[in-house]
């Protein structure tokens, strides 16, 4: 039997504001020239002013080399964002998790070059979470039973902010998904892995932002607010910008994972639109 050439998925972590989308829109070419991943996929979710997505920038998300969106808690603060939510044909979802009643379908299904579909789908966390959410647990056996066809190709984001809640999510899936990667926390970490069941799991990418902040967001705003209680607008933060995510490569036969590596590509400060 010939196998089938390994899938390759890039994902991008969160795409923080401006400054997210500038090295995002510089640096995804370089990403793309030396890994040549099939599918590129991002969460979206803070891309405006880091808070929401709306037409426009999602339109600039695909148009700039993104071939699925997630996004997580900020989903629905700019609701303008609501038809392409509901329009199946549009590779951007809200977390699987939410109400059954909330807008928008909670699976994106992608064909991919070479024939096969991915599907992708967003989970949020309920331990320290601002976003009220249903079992994640329950809720991603709910979503397998329903994904068609003998061992899919399903790549699961878990939106979430307790490190032991994506550990034990990945450890429930190992075996049934290609892989589990955390966002949310705009922290990378280095722990990717390819768990005993072959699922690849990282608890955290990281974000496509300025790291030269808290998390995203002005660093003296952020202290004057932690040290006296008073409020302070969290404006986004610039310096320091990175493109982080990870790279994946899935088998094509059994929809699991053959390897997992995080990746970083700093902003090049030599060049557009960074150049000073």
């Amino acid at each position: 039997m010939t196998l089938l050439k390994p899938l390759t998925i890039a994902f991008l972590g969160d795409v923080n504001g401006a400054p997210g989308r500038n090295v995002l829109g510089q640096r995804l070419p370089d990403l793309r020239a030396e890994h040549e991943p099939d599918v590129v996929i991002a969460n979206g979710e803070n891309i405006r002013s880091g808070s929401g997505i709306n037409p426009d920038l999602y339109g600039w998300l695909r148009k700039n080399g993104v071939d699925a969106v997630t996004l997580g808690d900020h989903v629905y603060r700019d609701q303008r964002i609501l038809p392409q939510l509901e329009d199946p044909a549009e590779p951007i979802a809200r977390p699987a998790n939410l109400s059954s009643s909330s807008a928008g379908k909670h699976l994106i299904r992608l064909d991919l070059p070479g024939g096969g579909e991915l599907w992708v789908v967003t989970l949020l966390g309920r331990i320290f979470f601002p976003l009220p959410a249903n079992d994640p647990f329950q809720a991603i056996d709910e979503v397998l039973e329903r994904i068609p066809g003998k061992n899919p190709l399903v790549f699961v984001e878990v939106h979430m902010e307790a490190t032991s809640e994506k550990v034990a999510l990945a450890h429930h899936v190992d075996g049934r998904v290609a892989a589990v990667v955390g966002t949310h926390t705009h922290v990378p970490t280095a722990d990717a892995r390819v768990l005993p069941g072959g699922t690849a799991f990282i608890t955290d990418v990281g974000m496509c932002g300025p790291y030269d902040s808290v998390i995203g967001r002005n660093k003296r705003a952020v202290l004057q607010h932690m040290r006296t209680a008073m409020h302070a607008p969290f404006d986004m933060a610039s310096g320091g910008e990175a493109l982080c995510g990870c790279i994946v490569k899935v088998r094509r036969e059994t929809g699991l994972a053959i390897s997992i590596e995080r990746v970083q590509y700093d902003a090049d400060l030599s060049r557009e639109p960074f150049l000073r």
